[in-house]
């Protein structure tokens, strides 16, 4: 079976004696017709949007602990987020779509970690970086909130206790793909855990 681009005019159910015509070759229009599809990029508004949205994530600074550091590596040369178009922590919220939430966050800080999210622009993406984030990790008692999610909605869950920067890395690689695909942010399709 042909592939799409290589069907011929007549194959795409256009019906003129010419084109029927058993013995024809395809003419000079439909030479250049087919040379200019595959030269030319076709594309809808939606999808170039995502795509410029996930080459122009600007991440916030939110490290609280271990993770921090790991986070704070993917910067360095050896990971090199740069090549994301991501080089440039911000740390201004207005400035920023990507909340990485990175360590375990208490109670106290809670509020101050809403506050930041609030002020960021939409659309906006949160990834919790580390168990401790994700879920409270080891520390199950009163001091420590036992998911980033109860107060912001999480788009990527990183794992680990600390995850290395490669993990982080795959996690910004997942939320590209999902901005890619048209998925919304979390806030949009799911409320804040209770």
């Amino acid at each position: 079976m042909a592939l799409e681009k290589d069907k011929r005019l007549r194959d795409h159910g256009l019906h003129t004696e010419r084109l029927l015509w058993p013995t024809r070759a395809p003419g000079k229009f439909e030479t250049e017709v087919a040379n200019l599809e595959q030269k030319v990029g076709l594309t809808t508004l939606a999808k170039a949007v995502a795509w410029a949205q996930t080459k122009s994530m600007w991440p916030d600074t939110f490290g609280l602990a271990c993770c921090a550091i790991e986070m704070m590596s993917i910067v360095g040369a050896r990971y090199d987020i740069a090549r994301f178009g991501m080089e440039a922590f911000r740390s201004s919220p207005r400035q920023a779509d990507l909340l990485i939430v990175s360590g375990r966050v208490s109670h106290k800080m809670a509020a101050p970690l809403r506050q930041i999210y609030d002020q960021m622009l939409e659309p906006k993406w949160v990834i919790a970086m580390g168990a401790c984030a994700s879920s409270g990790g080891m520390f199950n008692n009163y001091a420590i909130l036992q998911s980033v999610d109860k107060i912001t909605p999480v788009d990527v869950y990183v794992p680990g206790c600390p995850p290395r920067p490669e993990q982080l890395m795959e996690g910004i690689i997942r939320l590209h793909e999902a901005v890619q695909a048209g998925v919304p942010p979390a806030y949009d399709l799911r409320p804040v855990a209770s």
